[in-house]
């Protein structure tokens, strides 16, 4: 079996549409697992309004949206995914880190208020199901053959990882996390033990991390430490910081690949078939 994994936006903080974020790409945290009958996307930030248009295209129907946390970056694309205002399709939306502060469909609803935007979340027409459950949960039940073990990650406001068990793959996305210097994330570490693909948190460079304490992201180069100490066989940078254009990003790859082979950077539209 198959499992196909498609990057539709890979950029951290805030959108890109710029000529100096072509290459790698401009559009915020949305990222889509299929095995051709369990969808699922990661994140909701701008990348999953072009993954909506792909969907209504292919008539999916359904599908299960696993979101790390609600910084805007990660959920100001939901409004613009246009399956959710199609009668008959069904979603699942399900977040790990609102338990005690107003559950994800609170949060999702606030975003679509007035004066801050025109159409409420009651006008979606699709059948929507708002689940909220603690990180560090697992969950089976949300499509067959699917396993989704969570954790929770080191971010302001927190943040959920997820390790998905599909089709005898696991693919993991770890993003919006902080390391400690010299002390890996044993909840990081546990989520990514002996995975196929790890999408990692790479929004600095080693150098930037020390003015960013605090900020709730991680390195490239720590991304490398983990997957090598978990037995992780391909590691995707993730996450991509707005002010390294494609230059950068190109340095970063060349840097990243020399130091670790099982290295790949995501780009806006890559695919990975696993």
């Amino acid at each position: 079996m198959t499992v196909k994994v498609k990057f539709w936006g890979v950029r951290g903080s805030i959108a890109c549409p710029s000529p100096n974020h072509v290459v790698y790409g401009g559009n915020t945290s949305c990222v889509e697992i299929s095995d051709g009958a369990c969808n699922i996307i990661l994140d909701a930030g701008t990348g999953i309004r072009a993954l909506g248009q792909d969907y209504v295209r292919r008539r999916v129907g359904s599908g299960v949206l696993l979101l790390t946390h609600t910084h805007w970056d990660h959920i100001n694309g939901f409004p613009f995914f246009a399956p959710v205002y199609v009668p008959g399709w069904r979603f699942r939306v399900l977040a790990g880190h609102l338990a005690d502060a107003g559950g994800i469909r609170s949060v999702l609803s606030s975003q679509m208020t007035d004066p801050t935007f025109p159409v409420p979340l009651s006008a979606l027409k699709a059948e929507m199901s708002y689940e909220d459950f603690r990180a560090g949960a697992v969950l089976a039940d949300l499509c067959p053959g699917l396993v989704v073990r969570t954790a929770p990650l080191r971010h302001p406001n927190d943040a959920t990882g997820y390790r998905l068990e599909l089709g005898g793959k696991v693919v993991c996305y770890i993003t919006d996390t902080e390391h400690v210097p010299g002390a890996p994330d044993e909840n990081v570490l546990g989520l990514i033990e002996g995975a196929d693909l790890v999408i990692y948190d790479s929004t600095y460079t080693d150098d930037e991390f020390p003015d960013k304490i605090g900020w709730g992201h991680s390195t490239w180069q720590e991304g490398v430490r983990l997957c090598r100490q978990a037995g992780a066989r391909k590691l995707a940078l993730f996450h991509h910081n707005p002010d390294h254009v494609d230059g950068e990003m190109a340095a970063i790859e060349r840097a990243a690949q020399a130091m670790w082979s099982g290295v790949m950077v995501s780009r806006d539209d890559m695919t990975v078939c696993l």
